[in-house]
This record gives C-alpha cells, structure tokens and sequence, in this order.
C-alpha cells in the first residue's frame, strides 16, 4: 500500500483529491493538509508520495530543509508552460499532471513515484519538449553573480567529479536539495548535463580546473 499525503491551499481541491485518490486499492491517503504544513506532517505522516496542488516552485515546500527522508513528488497544476516545471523535475519531482487529472491518470503517477519513475501528462511532455532548451530568467548577460554562493560550491564539487550522495555528506544537506540546486546551476547556465554546466563554470572564471 502506498502512503500518499494531500497537500493544496485550496479545501475543495483537498476533498476531491482524496476521493480520487481513495478510489485505489494500491493507495491509503494519509493525509489532506494545506502546502504550509507540508514539513511538519512529513516528518510526523511519513508518507511515501506527497500529491501537491501548487502554483509555483518553491525549494523549501517542494522538497524540504535538509530532510534525509522526503517523500516522492507527484505535481498539480493548470500553467504546463512553466519555466519553474524544468527545475522541479530536474531537482526530483516525479510526476506533473494537470487539476483535471482523472482518478486512473492519479493513480498511474502515485504508483510510477513510489517506484522512482517519472510520469508526464500528454499535454505537459508536448509543452517541455516544444519549449527547446531550458529558458534564462536573467534579462541581462550572464556574470559569476548568476549562482548563489552555495550554487558555486555544489558547481565546484561537479567539477571534482562528485556525485550528489557525496556533495550532500559534504554540505550536509539532503540529496533532494543538492537536486534542486543542480537544478537551479543546469537552468541559469542553459545546461543539459554536468559537463555541460562544468564547462559553462570555467569559461564564467566559477571554476578553475
């Protein structure tokens, strides 16, 4: 049975969640609770999927402060053009779907989520993959200041050939965080892969190898 905790803002969105949610033997709905006590019922639920209703991305909300234990992610929203949709799946969320999502189409992506599988509704793979390369936010050209000090940190040990289990030891944060600031380096550098963001480091002086 997989334990799936509700989160959304939104009480009606809460209640119809957990009907279709309930509709599945594979799951027990543990929980329905507003995103802002989404940390202190994780801890407290241990849920193994978290469905979330949410607007926008959020590091802290989506994937915790540090904490060894988060759940997987299964993402709700109407805006499938996004730019913050690149950098939750990047960072480790598991599944985007749309709020009309149907009770099977929920279900497919709880299941896929608690296996470490990623689900993509139709409408959203068509809308990421027409968008070609990640967007840049930054309106003016790119300068060392574009990543954050620990975003230059976590670049630095990509460039040692470090792995995310070993950067988090290091910093002592959680894998799901070095995930979302991997996330953040690939999306400001308009990388697609650690080498690619590495290089993108030295020519930028982040680096020296």
């Amino acid at each position: 049975m997989i334990r799936v905790l509700i989160a959304a803002d939104v009480l009606l969105v809460r209640a119809g969640l957990e009907v279709l949610l309930k509709e599945s033997n594979a799951v027990e709905v543990v929980g329905s609770i507003p995103t802002a006590q989404l940390a202190q019922q994780v801890t407290g639920l241990r849920p193994d999927v978290v469905v979330m209703d949410l607007e926008r991305y959020d590091e802290e909300l989506l994937f915790g402060n540090n904490e060894p234990h988060w759940p997987e992610i299964v993402l709700l929203t109407d805006d499938t053009q996004a730019v913050w949709l690149i950098a939750a799946l990047r960072a480790g969320a598991r599944a985007v779907l749309p709020r009309d999502a149907t009770a099977s189409e929920l279900e497919a992506a709880v299941t896929a989520a608690a296996a470490g599988l990623v689900t993509l509704h139709p409408e959203t793979a068509s809308s990421l993959l027409n968008r070609g390369p990640a967007p840049v936010i930054e309106a003016t050209p790119r300068t060392p200041q574009s990543l954050t000090p620990r975003e230059v940190e976590v670049l630095r040990m990509l460039a040692e050939g470090l792995g995310n289990k070993e950067i988090a030891r290091q910093l002592g944060i959680s894998e799901h965080t070095v995930k979302f600031h991997l996330g953040s380096i690939f999306t400001k550098l308009d990388a697609t892969s650690r080498t690619e963001a590495v290089m993108t480091g030295v020519r930028m002086g982040l680096i020296i190898l």
